[in-house]
């Protein structure tokens, strides 16, 4: 177990490395997160045990986010006074994200166009 909590653990590791060094502009567990999948994809699939140790992780998920409700509480006179600049950004983002993926999914589900030539394959 303590196994799998060490690659995950170095995958985040690498990935606040990388955002640090480059500074880029995405999150370091984010990147740890693709770099670990991109290892998995490599591997052609996990081991069992680390399938096993992410299912116990995701059960307990909820803990995770006590942080973040304390934050919340801790800040909630500045989340009053702000309150509408904070809607707009999450009623303007969702949209936005709504009406990407829609274009998107239409662009990718489009049938292919026909083969000029009339040949089949490639």
């Amino acid at each position: 177990m303590l196994r799998y909590l060490t690659i995950l653990l170095v995958c985040q590791l690498v990935g606040e490395t990388i955002v640090t060094g480059f500074s880029l502009p995405v999150p370091g567990p984010v990147l740890g997160m693709a770099l670990l999948f991109l290892g998995l994809v490599v591997r052609r699939g996990g081991s069992p045990g680390l399938d096993d140790f992410s299912r116990g992780l995701l059960q307990h998920l909820g803990l995770l986010f006590v942080p973040a409700g304390v934050g919340v509480v801790l800040h909630l006179r500045l989340l009053a006074e702000a309150w509408l600049p904070i809607a707009g950004a999450l009623l303007f983002g969702t949209g936005l994200t709504i009406v990407v993926t829609g274009w998107l999914m239409q662009r990718l589900a489009r049938p292919p166009l026909p083969n000029p030539s009339g040949e089949g394959g490639r």
